[in-house]
């Protein structure tokens, strides 16, 4: 042929996917034999006239890797990194696909142009397997072209697609396979380090990255000579050390169970086998946790045993921190005759701080279970369950993943959608994260359930409240993929690990990094707003209350009344002049201007202090409450908040459920606002979904109140 354009491209796959025999169907006698260069595999090479175009046509030694452990897969990955042709074929064995599949994750994260050519369709036919090939390409970020090497069908297709993606008439739309978060931030992380050096540019680096993790030797030779190796190989050192911390392994290890995970949920997925296959203790699980019928229910059941676990275990130890810190201010206050320096450690300090470390054994026994989830591989069946249910809102599995981490905190959670590659699905799910139950709305729901429901039923209401935000969170997502964010879904597969025994030391290291989260705010941000707080409900004295205060108290020291009608009298004298004085202090005044717009909720202006301090972090909304309700109450009463809201007039079973709510769907922290406008690139999103979200919040909350007031 003369004239002609001409094309390359190589066939990869494995041995006996029919591969030698597509080669011979395309090139028919066209072909010559030789070496690879500098080593003894054979290089089998033809060539095919196809309309106007020359196409060289390279058989790969057939390999089920591109691991260099044998001299056919070090050929074949040096030709595809190094040749670089025009266009791969990833020829798969169609009656055999999830093992051929474990090569074309490898093509993926190479990110080379490649085309996938199922062959030996005439057996899948007649085995009656039935493939989704629309989806399976979809997942896979590639074109997949049905042939049968045997019977020469869907060669001429095949050979279309391969000009048309060689010409770019085809934009392939390559898919990254993602790994669990802890690997893929070393993933990033390696790939940023590789990325600066320019000698490298040969390479893909995040391919680079994923080798250096697997141990890869010749890529670890090759990156050496450069002086970005310093930095790397701290960096490979600290993903080992964290895989070996979080997840008792070895970086090569989970990116080879990521990888079959992805292959297990992309059969799943796409693939109908007839018959009985042989099944493992997996597949017999799945079936029930899967089931279509039988799934939802089981993830329901095995969230609310959370529940009920972190309630009924939680509650004895809560107890036992509340006596501690009731017997640590009943000690301290003869100890401080100083009145200021008093009210500061104990209305403040232990009433605020203490108030919020009370909830502690609640935070970590809540993710021991979500960590037990997610380690044994029962969160990834959870997300494939929802999927079903994401997609009626416009969303999809895939996007449950971020939700669920959302129950930890929204930051990460937030960041977590970068693994969404739809622009408005990523947007969508980061507007409905902060509807999502995090860690630091936890005390809120413990304090008010505890105080205003029987132990039996509060957790039971506590799992009502986490899955109202999943109910907004869903309706909102369903909204904003109606109007404004309306687009297709992108495919989705959903990687399936097996099912494995978390060990102990994993769980416990995750409840661990959460408890010294929480310690850690506490002792900062909580204690400092605590301070804060203490000082504005406290200042500007009203002297004139302070000299109302004396004369009572002389008045009634000379009475001739019994000790413990004085006693009464002094005790009911103070809280009177207290709650003056908090009226008139900073909080009390900006409280009652707000109070208007929250009254109708049955919210009084001290609830509305501890939701605008709540901004700051949800916890806050807590130990502002614990501030607030226990000044003037240093004298001899109670410091646990649980009880004192529990006998306030203005509190109620009502009132409870009403602020649960608002604080679920109200305004996220000011760390999550400044994250999701890092995130979405500007302001005007985050304004809109701040608006949005006070307005649901009110709503909600006033439906709320009223229909249990109306039941009560």
């Amino acid at each position: 042929m003369s004239g002609g354009k001409e094309i390359t491209i190589a066939l990869a796959g494995n041995p006996n996917c029919g591969k030698s025999s597509l080669f011979n169907a395309l090139t028919g006698a066209q072909q010559k034999v030789g070496n690879f260069s500098g080593v003894t595999v054979e290089k089998h090479e033809g060539y095919i006239d196809y309309k106007g175009y020359r196409i060289t046509v390279v058989d790969l030694p057939g390999t089920y890797s591109l691991t260099p452990y044998s001299p056919e897969e070090l050929v074949t990955r040096a030709y595809l990194v190094r040749e670089r042709p025009d266009v791969v074929v990833n020829v798969l064995e169609g009656p055999n696909l999830e093992r051929n599949l474990l090569l074309t994750t490898q093509l993926m994260e190479l990110e080379v142009d490649f085309l996938v050519a199922l062959n030996m369709m005439d057996e899948v036919e007649e085995k009656g397997i039935v493939i989704d090939i629309k989806q399976l390409q979809q997942l896979l970020g590639c074109h997949i072209i049905p042939v049968s090497a045997k019977k020469k069908s869907g060669l001429d297709a095949l050979l279309d697609h391969i000009i048309r993606v060689s010409q770019k008439e085809i934009k392939i739309k390559k898919n990254k396979l993602f790994f669990t978060p802890s690997l893929e931030a070393s993933v990033d992380k390696i790939t940023a380090l590789l990325g600066n050096q320019k000698e490298l540019g040969l390479y893909n680096s995040r391919w680079l990255a994923i080798k250096l993790l697997e141990n890869d030797r010749e890529v670890y030779q090759e990156v050496q000579h450069y002086p970005v190796w310093v930095k790397v190989e701290l960096a490979l050192q600290e993903a080992l050390r964290d895989a070996e911390r979080q997840h008792d392994s070895e970086p090569e290890m989970l990116i080879t169970e990521d990888r079959h995970a992805f292959i297990r949920g992309a059969m799943k997925e796409c693939v109908r086998q007839p018959g009985e296959v042989k099944a493992t203790v997996t597949d017999y699980i799945d079936m029930v946790v899967l089931n279509r019928v039988l799934g939802l229910p089981v993830f329901l059941f095995v969230v609310w045993s959370i529940f009920q676990l972190t309630f009924t275990l939680g509650a004895p130890i809560m107890g036992a921190l509340n006596l501690f810190f009731g017997t640590l201010a009943s000690h301290l206050r003869p100890l401080l005759p100083n009145e200021m320096l008093r009210s500061i450690a104990i209305d403040g300090v232990i009433a605020g701080v203490g108030g919020v470390l009370v909830f502690l054994p609640n935070i970590v026994l809540l993710f021991i279970g979500l960590s037990f989830l997610e380690a044994s591989g029962y969160m990834a069946r959870a997300a494939f369950v929802i999927d079903r249910l994401m997609h009626r809102f416009g969303l999809h599995g895939k996007s449950f993943i971020p939700m669920i981490t959302g129950f930890g905190c929204s930051i990460p959670a937030i960041m977590a959608t970068r693994t969404l590659k739809s622009p408005t699905d990523r947007l969508a799910t980061i507007m409905i994260i902060p509807f999502m139950s995090c860690g630091a709305k936890l005390p809120v729901y413990v304090l008010l359930t505890g105080a205003f429901f029987a132990p039996e039923v509060a957790a039971n209401v506590m799992f009502g409240i986490y899955f109202l935000g999943i109910a907004v969170g869903l309706w909102t997502a369903w909204i904003l993929k109606s109007t404004i964010l309306k687009s297709d879904s992108e495919p989705f597969v959903m990687e399936l690990p097996p099912y494995r025994w978390p060990t102990l030391s994993s769980v416990l290291f995750q409840a661990k990094m959460k408890a010294l989260m929480y310690l850690k705010k506490a002792g900062t941000l909580i204690l400092g707003a605590v301070i804060i707080i203490w000082a504005v409900s406290n200042y500007p004295r009203n002297e004139a209350l302070d000299a109302q205060l004396l004369a009572e108290t002389a008045r009634i020291a000379s009475s001739t009344a019994g000790e413990a009608d004085k006693q009464a009298e002094q005790k009911k004298l103070e809280y009177q002049v207290n709650s003056a004085q908090l009226a008139y202090s900073l909080a009390g005044r900006a409280g009652r201007v707000i109070e208007p717009v929250i009254r109708p909720l049955g919210f009084d202006w001290r609830i509305g202090i501890a939701l605008v301090t709540g901004l700051a972090t949800k916890e806050v909304v807590v130990s502002t409450m614990g501030t607030i309700y226990s000044i003037g109450k240093s004298d001899g009463e109670s410091v646990d908040l649980k009880s004192i809201i529990k006998s306030d007039p203005a509190f109620s079973r009502a009132t409870a459920l009403s602020l649960m709510v608002f604080v679920l769907l109200y305004l996220p922290c000011v760390a999550t606002l400044g994250v999701m406008k890092k995130e979405v690139g500007r302001w005007k999103p985050v304004v809109l979904y701040s608006a949005y979200s006070l307005s649901v919040a009110w709503v909600l909350s006033f439906a709320v109140y009223r229909i249990a007031l109306f039941m009560q």
